[in-house]
C-alpha cells in the first residue's frame, strides 16, 4: 500500500519520508552536495550514483563478457550487443534500434 501520493505528479510512495524527500524533485531543493565536485542533487540515491564517477568503481558485470558498468542502465544497454535485441521501433517505418540515440538520429 501506498498512502502518501505526490500533489505535483500524482506518484505514491508508501512511507511519508519519501514523499517529502520526493518533493524536493518539484520544489528544486538539492540537499545532497557531492564532496568531490560540489555538484548537488535532490535525492540522496543520485548523489550515490553519482560519485561513482570519481571512483573506477564498475560493480555491474555483464556475465557475457568481461566488460563492467557503473550504473545498471549501462549494462542493460551493453547487453544489447551479446542480443538482437532493438526495442526502439521508428512509428513512422517500423525500424528498430538497440539505443535510442539511434532511433533519435533517424
Amino acid at each position: 500500500e501506498r498512502p502518501h501520493r505526490c500533489g505535483e505528479c500524482g506518484k505514491s510512495f508508501r512511507h511519508r519520508s519519501t514523499l517529502r524527500d520526493h518533493g524536493r524533485i518539484h520544489s528544486g531543493e538539492r540537499r545532497h552536495k557531492c564532496p568531490k565536485c560540489h555538484k548537488s542533487f535532490a535525492e540522496s540515491s543520485e548523489l550515490l550514483q553519482h560519485r561513482l564517477i570519481h571512483t573506477d568503481e564498475r560493480p555491474h558485470k555483464c556475465p557475457e563478457c568481461p566488460k563492467s558498468f557503473r550504473t545498471s542502465s549501462e549494462l542493460a544497454e551493453h547487453r544489447r550487443a551479446h542480443t538482437d535485441e532493438r526495442p526502439y521501433e521508428c512509428g513512422e517505418c517500423g525500424k528498430s534500434f538497440k539505443k535510442s540515440s539511434g532511433l533519435v538520429q533517424h
